[in-house]
């Protein structure tokens, strides 16, 4: 049984492939989560199960992280952790650079210690071990009204978050042209689905819906996003490490283009079904528009072709039909 260390499993994205992948039982899956605000262990389905270990830990404590290689060898990294709220990096950026690009060398260097003798030079034992690191499309920056992002699209972050999640990715490319690293880099576009943190989009607008809140829209609600549902996202992972080329970037997204204020119509609309309002009326008058944010990139679309082709992977779910599952599953949270 392999030991895969995922790297951030308490987290949205993280928690969701480790329940995936625990459920399976194909594997040990070992989560390393430092458990700051984005981390909350009641994501993780079953905790009990036999093939999964949780570690309370940063991935910018070297010892923590030499330790941890020593003992359990791991054969897989899935490397989640990230700080990843746009907003929170204009406002602070140190822990950003600290655990997006800091944390990011210290798994690499300590992988490449465990599992090459030399550059170019891999252990016997460690011939199918794999360094998957997940980033976002925002390190390609902003599209205009047409265009997709690809694998080739120049780097372009405006934001200091998305500058350490492109640093981060250069780090990893350094390794393996360097030191011939197995590893193999994924871009997704915005995901969505259970286990988000209530600070992003989609959980903000259900969640202020519900409450008779006003739902804050930045600027005129026109910038668009590419929506990836979670699982599918996981499932592009799942695929990138199995059989992608190693030192490849592959683009994760949905094709499913919206306008933010789309979004919030479209859950309102949902919302006036589901659970309609104690004054009948409909969800949408709750639509607030706020200060845009600094920065703001204007669209974020991405090509998906290298992955859809040469991996055989496909979304599942379109934005109508994964929104759906996604306001189910936090309207049974919040009414807890």
């Amino acid at each position: 049984m392999k030991k895969i260390l995922v790297t951030g499993g308490a987290g949205f994205i993280g928690s969701n492939y480790v329940n995936y992948q625990v459920e399976k039982g194909e594997h040990h899956i070992i989560n390393l989560d430092k458990l700051t605000y984005a981390g909350n262990l009641e994501n993780i389905k079953n905790p009990e199960a036999e093939n999964y270990t949780f570690i309370q830990g940063d991935i910018c404590d070297l010892k923590l992280i030499h330790d941890l290689f020593a003992e359990y060898q791991f054969d897989e990294i899935i490397h989640f952790a990230a700080e990843s709220h746009v907003d929170n990096s204009i406002s602070d950026p140190s822990a950003f650079i600290e655990t997006n690009i800091n944390g990011t060398f210290n798994l690499l260097q300590t992988a490449y210690k465990l599992w090459m003798h030399e550059p170019f030079s891999i252990k016997e034992e460690f011939k199918s071990a794999r360094f998957l690191h997940v980033s976002t499309d925002e390190v390609y920056g902003t599209l205009g009204d047409e265009g997709l992002f690809t694998e080739e699209t120049p780097y372009a972050p405006n934001s200091p978050y998305s500058a350490s999640k492109a640093s981060s990715d250069l780090l990893v490319r350094s390794y393996f042209h360097t030191y011939g690293m197995p590893v193999v880099t994924t871009n997704c576009s915005n995901n969505y689905g259970p286990h988000q943190h209530d600070e992003k989009l989609i959980p903000t607008i259900i969640r202020k819906a519900i409450h008779e809140e006003n739902i804050p829209i930045y600027g005129e609600g026109t910038n668009i996003r590419d929506w990836l549902y979670v699982l599918d996202h996981c499932k592009g992972i799942e695929l990138a490490i199995a059989k992608g080329n190693l030192g490849e970037t592959y683009n994760i997204g949905g094709r499913n283009e919206r306008k933010n204020l789309y979004i919030a119509e479209k859950i309102c609309s949902i919302l006036d079904e589901e659970k309609p309002r104690a004054n009948q009326k409909n969800y949408s008058e709750l639509i607030t528009f706020v200060k845009d944010r600094p920065g703001h990139d204007f669209r974020y679309a991405i090509d998906a072709t290298k992955i859809e082709d040469n991996l055989g992977w496909k979304a599942e779910e379109t934005f109508e039909t994964g929104i759906k599952k996604t306001i189910k599953w936090y309207l049974e949270k919040y009414s807890k």
